[in-house]
C-alpha cells in the first residue's frame, strides 16, 4: 500500500479523503478532512495466522501484508469467549461484567429501556456517524449483522454460515449431546462449495470493494464481517489443497489436561455436541480437521487481499485507518475439544492489528491487550474527543511510544462471576464458587499444569485478584446462551427476571 507519513486532523494537515479535490480557498476555509475507517472483523479466528503463530507452514500473504502496515497485536484478548457478548462488549465498549450481557443478544436488545446499563450507550459505528462520517456495513459485525439503522448504508448478512451440502460430511452436529439439553453445533468440515463466488463472504468483500470505488464529500466508516473462519468448516477444494495431510501439524496436548481443573470449569468445558480430542486422535479426523480450518483461514485471507486491493487503489489508500479483529480465539484439540468456550488462552486469544497513517509499520507488540480497547483507539487514531463511557484503554501510545507495556493486562469473563486476567507472565482464573488456576506462561505456555494451590504463588494470586472486576451484574433478561446447560443453570438462578 502506498503509505505517507500523515498527521490527523488533530494536528491541522488538509487530507483530502474524497476523488473530487476542493479548492485552495474552499480546504482553507474548512475543517481539516478525518480519516477514514476500514473496520474488519473475522469470525472465530485465532492466532495460527503467519503474523503471529505461523503455525504449521500456514499461508497467508494478505494477513502478513496487512501486518507489514501497521501494529500487529500478538497477545489481544477477547471480554468474552463467545461471539454475542464478545461482540456487544467491542461495540458498545463496556464489560459484560457490567451490562450483564454473557450469552447470546439479539443486536436490537443490547440497547434497550431494559438494561439500565446500556440503554443510553453510543454504538461504535454510530460514535463516528454523530462525527460527521458516512457509515456502511456489511456481514457478520454484531452477533448477527447490526441494530437496526445503524448504518447509512446496510448491505445485511446472509443467514446462517452457509452454504451448505445436502448432506453433513462428518459430524452430524449432536454427537454425544442430549438433544433438548445441548444444542446442535454447526460442526463439520470438507470441501463445499466449488467456487470462492458461491460464498457469502465473497460477496460481501465485493460489496466493500464497490464501495472503496465511490466517491465522498466526508469520511466513511466501512464495516466488513466475514463469516468463516466459523464453521461448518466449508470452502472450496483449492484451498485444502494447500495444505496436505502428511505436512500438517496438530496442537500440543495432553490426555491427563483437564485432570487439575475445577468443577465449574469442567462444567463449562462439558460440550458433548462437539467432537473430543480423543475421538479425532482414534478416528484419523484430527489432521482433517486442522486441515480444514486452515483452508478456511487462506480463504479469507485472500477476500481480504482483495479489498486491500482495492483500498491501495482508490483515492483512500493515505488516509484511511484499518483495523482487524477476531471476536474470540478457537481450540483445535487443546483442552479435549474443538470449540471457543472456555477462560484458556487459546479460546480467549485472537488477532488484532492497526494499520493508520501515523501508525509504525511492521510492529509486533507482544504484551496482553483487551478488544475493549478497540473503540477508544480508533477514536484518538481519527481525532475524535475521546467517549467517556469507554472503559478500554487507547493503545495509541503503547504503539507509538511502547508506554503501557510492563504493566498491560487483559479480563475475560465468561458468564456472571467467572473471569481470568491475562498478564504477561500469568493467567488466572476465577470461577463463581471460588476456585482457582493458574498458569505460568514463562514455564507452561500450553497451559497444562494449574499451580493455584502451590503457596509459592500466594501472594501472586492475591495481586491477581486485584484485577478482577468488582461489579459482576447479573444476568440481562434479553441474554441467553441455551446451547450449553451450565449457562441455562445459571442465567436461571442469577437473572433480574427470574
Amino acid at each position: 500500500m502506498r503509505k505517507k507519513l500523515v498527521i490527523l486532523a488533530v494536528f491541522g494537515f488538509l487530507i483530502s479523503s474524497c476523488k473530487t479535490k476542493p479548492s485552495l480557498d474552499k480546504a482553507i476555509s474548512e475543517e481539516p478532512s478525518k480519516p477514514n475507517i476500514l473496520f474488519i472483523s473475522v469470525d472465530d479466528l485465532n492466532n495460527m495466522i503467519g503474523p503471529i503463530d505461523n503455525f504449521s507452514n500456514i499461508k497467508t500473504p494478505n494477513f502478513d501484508r496487512l501486518a507489514k502496515m501497521g501494529v500487529t497485536f500478538t497477545n489481544a484478548h477477547v471480554q468474552a469467549p463467545l461471539c454475542g457478548p464478545s461482540r456487544a462488549s467491542i461495540m458498545t465498549g463496556l464489560r459484560p461484567s457490567n451490562t450483564g450481557i454473557y450469552g447470546m443478544v439479539p443486536d436490537n436488545d443490547i440497547r434497550r429501556p431494559g438494561n439500565e446499563v446500556t440503554e443510553d450507550i453510543t454504538f461504535l459505528p454510530e460514535y463516528f456517524g454523530n462525527n460527521g462520517y458516512h457509515t456502511m456495513g456489511i456481514g457478520k459485525l454484531f452477533h448477527n449483522h447490526a441494530p437496526d439503522s445503524m448504518f447509512h448504508e446496510s448491505g445485511g448478512r446472509v443467514p446462517g454460515f452457509g452454504p451448505v451440502p445436502e448432506k453433513r460430511f462428518v459430524w452430524d452436529g449432536f454427537g454425544k449431546g442430549t438433544k433438548g439439553v445441548h444444542g446442535r453445533t454447526s460442526t463439520d468440515w470438507g470441501a463445499f462449495p466449488e467456487q470462492d463466488s458461491l460464498m457469502p463472504d465473497h460477496a460481501s468483500a465485493n460489496w466493500a470493494i464497490e464501495r472503496l470505488q465511490r466517491d465522498y464529500d466526508k469520511p466513511f466508516f466501512l464495516g466488513l464481517g466475514f463469516l468463516r473462519v466459523h464453521v461448518p468448516l466449508y470452502v472450496p477444494q483449492k484451498w485444502f489443497d494447500l495444505y496436505p495431510l502428511e505436512a500438517i501439524e496438530t496442537p500440543p496436548y495432553r490426555a491427563d489436561d483437564l485432570n487439575d481443573i475445577p468443577d465449574v470449569g469442567l462444567q463449562i468445558n462439558d460440550l458433548p455436541m462437539m467432537p473430543t480430542t480423543q475421538w479425532a486422535k482414534e478416528t484419523g479426523n484430527w489432521k482433517k480437521i486442522v486441515q480444514a480450518y486452515l483452508a478456511c483461514i487462506s480463504y479469507v485471507d485472500n477476500e481480504l487481499g482483495r479489498v486491500l486491493d482495492a483500498l491501495e487503489s482508490s483515492n483512500y489508500a493515505d488516509n484511511t485507518i484499518i483495523v482487524l479483529w477476531s471476536d474470540h480465539g478457537y481450540r483445535l484439540g487443546e483442552k479435549e475439544t474443538f470449540a471457543k468456550h472456555g477462560l484458556w488462552e487459546t479460546a480467549t486469544k485472537a488477532p488484532l492489528i492497526f494499520a493508520a497513517p501515523n501508525l509504525p509499520n511492521g510492529k509486533k507488540i507482544d504484551t496482553p491487550v483487551e478488544m475493549l480497547s478497540i473503540y477508544p483507539t480508533l477514536l484518538e487514531l481519527s481525532g475524535l474527543p475521546a467517549y467517556g463511557r469507554n472503559e478500554g484503554k487507547s493503545l495509541v501510545s503503547m504503539m507509538t511510544k511502547d508506554e503501557g507495556v510492563d504493566d498491560s493486562y487483559a479480563l475475560t469473563t465468561y458468564g456472571m462471576n467467572n473471569h481470568a486476567v491475562r498478564t504477561n507472565q500469568f493467567r488466572y482464573i476465577q470461577y463463581e464458587d471460588g476456585t482457582e488456576e493458574l498458569y505460568d506462561h514463562y514455564s507452561d505456555p500450553n497451559e497444562w499444569t494449574n499451580i493455584a494451590a502451590n503457596k509459592e504463588y500466594k501472594k501472586t494470586i492475591e495481586e491477581l485478584k486485584k484485577l478482577l472486576p468488582a461489579n459482576n451484574a447479573q444476568w440481562d433478561e434479553k441474554s441467553m446462551y441455551k446451547f450449553q446447560p451450565y449457562f441455562v443453570e445459571q442465567k436461571a438462578r442469577t437473572s433480574l427476571n427470574k
